[in-house]
């Protein structure tokens, strides 16, 4: 039995090969186009279980098909690692801003990119949480629900993201390192690395807007939510 559908975009004929390859040997089925016109059209025919998106795109660029996709709501559950060949952590966080849940720099080796894709697979079926609701201050969560609110107004984040800031909302007050964090909330996945655990808190809180100063960083710690 197939594990998944996977869609991957990239306009590299050699990069669509051979991630469709090591991707069907791990038992997913596979789906490439080299253009974002053409991943927009075949999303909704296809319904991908995780997209994999090159940022470089003619034409319509990997952001603005991320943007497109998380937007709409038939297809903002989808998960989606992008593909970058800068690496520049600015990039990174625009495309996190935009609702990507994970990146991975080029070049890759596919063996981290499979992890990285059962990784977010795993996290997309695991158990839904019981219904909690965290206040502080601003910031409302609202666990049972997957939603975030500050000062009412709707906040979208990444199912990571999500899960980063109700852990460290489970635990106001107390300081986690990033190693500590990468352990609670990638669960040890081989091939992430503390650098990852700074590009997600630098997205959080930019998408967090007023609350962003809830997310404290303790210098040469890691990282707490105000108590």
């Amino acid at each position: 039995m197939p594990k998944g559908k996977i869609l991957i975009v990239d306009d590299e004929e050699d990069i669509l090969t051979l991630l469709a390859y090591n991707l069907q040997k791990e038992g997913y089925r596979t789906v490439g186009v080299k253009t974002g016109e053409a991943a927009l059209q075949l999303v909704e025919e296809e319904n991908p279980d995780l997209i994999i998106l090159d940022l470089m795109l003619p034409e319509i660029d990997g952001l603005e098909v991320c943007r497109i996709l998380k937007s709409n709501e038939k297809t903002s559950a989808i998960p989606i690692i992008m593909l970058t060949a800068k690496g520049e952590e600015a990039d990174i966080v625009v495309g996190l801003e935009m609702g990507a849940d994970d990146y991975v720099t080029k070049p890759f080796s596919p063996r981290v990119l499979s992890a990285r894709v059962k990784a977010l697979l795993r996290r997309k079926t695991t158990e839904p949480i019981p219904e909690e609701i965290i206040k502080v201050e601003d910031l409302i969560i609202d666990t049972g629900r997957h939603l975030v609110t500050v000062k009412g107004n709707h906040i979208s984040l990444t199912s990571t993201e999500f899960n980063l800031l109700q852990f460290l909302a489970q635990h106001r007050g107390r300081v986690f390192t990033r190693n500590q964090l990468l352990d609670n909330i990638w669960k040890g996945e081989a091939f992430v690395i503390d650098r990852t655990v700074d590009v997600h808190i630098r997205s959080l809180r930019k998408k967090l807007g007023d609350a962003a100063d809830l997310i404290e960083t303790v210098r040469g710690v890691g990282y707490r939510l105000k108590g």
